[in-house]
């Protein structure tokens, strides 16, 4: 399902969900100016590598150093225009509502401390893996775990491929985010019954990042006052 907006109207412009969309997009084309081999370096640099912890026993402070950095800097990097354009989407339709939630400061902290909480939760899965992870889908299905909590019978128009027919409806955020939530799980749980290791999507880091969100929407949403009548009265 690909989600075109909800009916929730925010009350303040969402200048950080913007800024970290410019961000994402700037770093994105930065990468576009390596050579193949910079690339790569830049990657293995700044991507999550869960082996790296392999090399506290004798680089403490390097291996520590080198994936706290890697934790925060890798929901930056994408892996190609479709990985960086589905993120980015995700965090413009439902970013807005989230952040309104928590206010400006505090949706920049949440949404950091969900891409943190992502990478641990795929360091822990995938913890002899040399493969980077990159990407800010991590910190965005934080953004998707708060959202659900807080608007679940919210209306999200929808485009639902169905094999030949592709409707566009509007369906309850419950729906939409929970089931994308079950993909996510489905398909984790099939990578611990994986005997081989490939690259690909970081499931965990996506369940890790949504649980996360759920949590800490508590500690970060504000009261939302009169707003809650203004939507709900719809419905």
């Amino acid at each position: 399902m690909i989600p075109f907006r909800d009916n929730i109207p925010s009350r303040r412009y969402p200048v950080v969900t913007c800024l970290l969309i410019a961000a994402n997009v700037a770093v994105f084309l930065f990468q576009l100016t390596l050579s193949d081999g910079d690339l790569q370096k830049f990657v293995f640099t700044y991507g999550v590598v869960p082996a790296r912890l392999h090399l506290i026993a004798d680089h403490p402070l390097q291996a520590l150093n080198g994936t706290v950095v890697s934790v925060f800097a890798s929901i930056f990097l994408h892996a190609g225009w479709l990985h960086l354009i589905g993120n980015m989407w995700y965090l413009w339709v439902f970013g807005d509502n989230v952040e309104d939630r928590m206010g400006r400061p505090g949706f920049l902290a949440f949404y950091f401390l969900c891409g943190a909480a992502a990478s641990l939760i795929h360091i822990a899965f995938n913890v002899n893996s040399r493969i980077p992870s990159v990407g800010a889908s991590g910190a965005i299905a934080g953004v998707l775990g708060a959202y659900l909590l807080s608007y679940p019978f919210a209306r999200v128009l929808t485009l639902v491929p169905f094999i030949i027919i592709w409707p566009v409806i509007e369906l309850p955020a419950l729906l939409v985010l929970g089931s994308w939530f079950l993909i996510q799980l489905l398909n984790g749980w099939g990578t611990v019954a994986a005997t081989t290791q490939t690259g690909g999507v970081a499931w965990w880091a996506h369940i890790g990042g949504f649980v996360a969100g759920m949590i800490l929407l508590g500690v970060f949403a504000q009261r939302r006052r009169a707003r809650r009548h203004t939507w709900e009265e719809e419905y």
